[in-house]
């Protein structure tokens, strides 16, 4: 047993200088940073006593047991055992307690450590005995909240991140849509940065419309940016392919009604209703623009009817989800317009068989009066064979075929090029398109002397001149 015990000595004792040698003297307060492990255990007295004698039993009953090595009153000088805390409470002249020891040593020497507290039998006057519950590793407490803790610093990187990186992103984007939009005209509209050059413009509201048209690819806008019309826009409506694309609300309502009384505007189109250009998105803005409807057509209804533009757009969807019924059945849903008198008083006797013509498309008439309707087209539509090949050309390929006197192809564009350049060509004889034939076409066609037009249908032709022929070959 001797042999025994000064081997456990000899090894503590070297242990013990090899942490004199690392650490020196630690206070009671640097003990709290470097604890291991804590032993918790329980004690009960069959009396009443208080702290003090709780902490006297073990500092006193332990004293010499394990040798100078783990003597409490020498560890707790160098640091290697923290401060003893005790909970005491009495019940029915007994006393019951917890005691806590928070230690820095080894697992080897805390785990004696503790099993040397349970050989105390007597706290102060009364009969006592200690039970170790547990030795705590303070370690792997740690870990595990600093895995949890991990966790939730990771969560909080990950989900700042992503929105952060996307604001970046867009602030980027939105710095350089602001650095294409240009100033266009005296009155230095906002304008995006093909409106100099383009064909065809989309004139919307403003500013706002026009950056929202700009983040989405669309480079061709420019803004009215108040209730008058500039006179730059008036200008470009008589040289470029004008598309009006107003808000969804009364405002632009107002706007687009005084666009069509003072400029010349092509197609119109509108936000859906109750929003706004600015706040569309991608697909909104491309689905308004697709729905456009050909000015002609809103000037009709709206003024001489007093239908709103998403009436005439009703209509017009309604009309394009009958394609395969009967053309009885088509045309009965737009009976002769109101505003079709008013051309015959304009017009000549002579051109009575014209007024018909206009007609054509939407009454169901009698068969012998409705060859009386279709005579001028029925003189074209006895020539549809002369242009079939170029007919079934152009409705493959998408194009518009401009022919001299003897059916030679003069040139052969893209649809959306038509008005520009029948009024720049001459010795144009026909022009072969598939797409609607409206009367500003007619007229530009009219102006350039052709003799021949024929396309897929027709749509408010109010006026017709005698000299052009029209043929249609999808009515």
């Amino acid at each position: 047993m001797k042999r025994k015990k000064s081997v456990l000595h000899q090894i503590l004792s070297e242990k013990r200088k090899a942490e004199k040698v690392r650490g020196g003297n630690m206070s009671a307060k640097d003990e709290f940073g470097t604890t291991k492990y804590i032993i918790y255990a329980e004690f009960e007295a069959n009396g009443v006593v208080e702290r003090p004698d709780v902490v006297g039993a073990i500092f006193g009953q332990t004293e010499g047991l394990l040798g100078d090595d783990l003597d409490l009153r020498e560890l707790q000088k160098t640091g290697r055992i923290g401060r003893i805390r005790v909970e005491v409470h009495t019940k029915a002249g007994r006393t019951y307690g917890t005691i806590t020891v928070p230690s820095s040593l080894d697992r080897v020497e805390t785990a004696i450590l503790a099993a040397a507290l349970e050989t105390i039998d007597r706290v102060g006057p009364a009969e006592a005995g200690i039970k170790v519950l547990r030795i705590e590793d303070v370690r792997a407490t740690k870990r595990k909240y600093i895995i949890e803790r991990a966790k939730q610093i990771l969560e909080g990187l990950m989900e700042q991140e992503i929105p952060e990186t996307q604001e970046l992103t867009e602030e980027v984007k939105k710095a350089v849509r602001a650095k294409e939009l240009i100033e266009y005209g005296p009155e230095k509209l906002p304008a995006g940065p093909h409106v100099p050059f383009s064909d065809s413009i989309i004139v919307v509201e403003g500013r706002a419309d026009v950056l929202n048209l700009l983040k989405h690819g669309i480079k061709n806008a420019i803004a009215v940016e108040g209730t008058s019309i500039p006179e730059t826009i008036i200008k470009l409506s008589k040289e470029r392919i004008v598309t009006a694309f107003t808000d969804g609300d009364r405002g632009g309502e107002l706007i687009l009604k005084e666009l069509l009384q003072v400029a010349d505007v092509d197609y119109v189109a509108r936000a859906p209703e109750g929003k706004e250009v600015e706040e569309l998105t991608k697909k909104e803005l491309v689905k308004a623009l697709r729905s456009k409807i050909p000015a002609d057509q809103v000037i009709t209804e709206m003024f001489y009817k007093g239908k709103n533009f998403y009436d005439i757009l009703k209509e017009k969807v309604e009309g394009e989800e009958k394609p395969m019924a009967t053309h009885k059945e088509v045309k009965p849903p737009k009976p002769a317009p109101a505003p079709q008198p008013e051309p015959v008083k304009r017009e000549a006797p002579a051109h009575q068989p014209q007024k018909p013509e206009h007609v054509q498309r939407p009454p169901v008439q009698k068969p012998a009066e409705e060859s009386k309707i279709i005579r001028p087209i029925q003189g074209g539509r006895s020539e549809v064979g002369k242009f079939e090949d170029f007919i079934e050309r152009v409705k493959k390929e998408q194009t518009a075929v401009l022919l001299d006197e003897n059916m030679n192809v003069i040139a052969e564009i893209p649809v959306r090029d038509l008005l520009s350049t029948v009024t720049s060509k001459d010795g144009v004889h026909a022009v072969v398109f598939n797409g609607i034939i409206t009367q500003r076409l007619i007229d530009i066609v009219s102006e350039k002397g052709i003799k021949y037009l024929v396309g897929a249908r027709k749509a408010n032709v109010v006026r017709r001149p005698v000299d052009l022929k029209i043929v249609t070959f999808a009515e």
